[in-house]
């Protein structure tokens, strides 16, 4: 088309309608300011008051206690040997603390776990650990999904942060780079999921910070008082620097990678062969093997996809995660509805 033409067409074109606020055409609008999304980290008192996660949400559909585990090297609880996360060692840890809770005589248990604490719940259901054991829960974990992404773990591992200068950091950072995305959920677990480096002397600590402020004590006990001052202001700087790093990873996942295999190979058998109700939640149906396709077509266990989450399938849709697990409790005549609570059980 000609330039002429053009102008005839253009020529016998309605007037463009006003743009809303006043603009002009082929003016750039102006947006407002952004609402400022809350990265700060969730207090115990407020979360036990006022949030709503999956734990708050099973409860409020069925009658039943849970409880969390604090597995070793995971939180604040002390054990000899740390480091030691096989999946043989965690999964009697899950065993002494149900006998210490509860001794000879534990209640009807339902184990439910989350990626390698869905492996661990699996090992200890098979290890028949917990004897009064009347379900097993899985959520999002496959043998060969698992065993495939094993091959680029560490270089996942290495392009992650190695610290973070606030809890509010963790968080953002948690949520932008699609880890978590619930930002809700987020505000409490990454709290955990992080430490507070120890000190200058805290191996966690960039080396590089901590010798900087060795060299400027130093060098400021040596020099006169002219050169005292330029000295002082280096080892502020270095102070502000090592404030920016007060928090890495409670784990180095990286030096765990000998327990990897442990955890995951011949996983899919050993949930299949475990005797009891199964469930299976998955971010999407791809993630299936072989062994739990043939295995779901036989009917051996129960499995629901929760679409449009990622990976941490509990934190993403907390609601749809307890709604899941509350209608396969009743479903088994295991528990009772309370709150009205009416469950959909899935179709055949």
């Amino acid at each position: 088309m000609s330039a002429l033409e053009k102008q005839l067409h253009l020529g016998r074109l309605p007037p463009r309608p006003p743009l809303p606020g006043g603009g002009q055409a082929g003016s750039k609008m102006r947006m407002g300011p952004g609402r400022k999304r809350d990265f700060s980290p969730v207090l115990w008192s407020q979360y036990f008051e006022s949030m709503e996660d999956v734990v708050s949400a099973i409860i409020s559909r069925i009658q039943c206690r849970i409880v969390a585990l604090d597995l070793r090297g995971h939180g604040e609880t002390k054990v000899r040997n740390p480091e030691d996360l096989s999946a043989e060692t965690m999964s009697k840890d899950v065993g002494n603390v149900v006998e210490a809770l509860y001794g000879d005589l534990p209640p009807p248990i339902m184990l439910i776990g989350h990626s390698m604490g869905g492996a661990i719940a699996v090992h200890t259901a098979v290890a028949n650990l917990v004897p009064s054991l009347l379900g097993l829960c899985m959520i999002d974990v496959v043998e060969g999904t698992a065993m495939d992404a094993l091959n680029s773990m560490q270089n996942f591992l290495r392009s992650r942060p190695k610290t973070f200068k606030s809890l509010e950091n963790a968080i953002e950072w948690s949520v932008k780079s699609g880890q978590i995305r619930n930002l809700e959920s987020a505000r409490v677990s990454m709290v955990g999921q992080v430490k507070q480096c120890e000190g200058a002397a805290s191996p966690e600590c960039p080396k590089a910070i901590v010798e900087g402020i060795i060299e400027e004590e130093e060098e400021e006990e040596e020099d006169d008082e002219g050169g005292g001052s330029v000295n002082k202001r280096k080892k502020e700087d270095d102070t502000e620097t090592k404030k920016e790093h007060l928090y890495t990873w409670r784990i180095e996942l990286a030096k765990t990678e000998k327990y990897w295999d442990g955890w995951f190979r011949g996983l899919s058998n050993l949930f299949l062969s475990c005797p009891t109700p199964k469930l299976l939640l998955l971010a999407g149906v791809d993630r299936l093997d072989k062994d739990l396709t043939i295995g779901q077509m036989q009917g051996k266990f129960q499995m629901q996809v929760l679409p449009q989450c990622g990976h941490a399938v509990h934190e993403d849709a907390p609601d749809k995660v307890a709604e899941a697990v509350a209608t396969f409790l009743i479903r088994h005549r295991f528990t009772e509805p309370i709150g009205g609570f009416q469950c959909v059980f899935p179709a055949c």
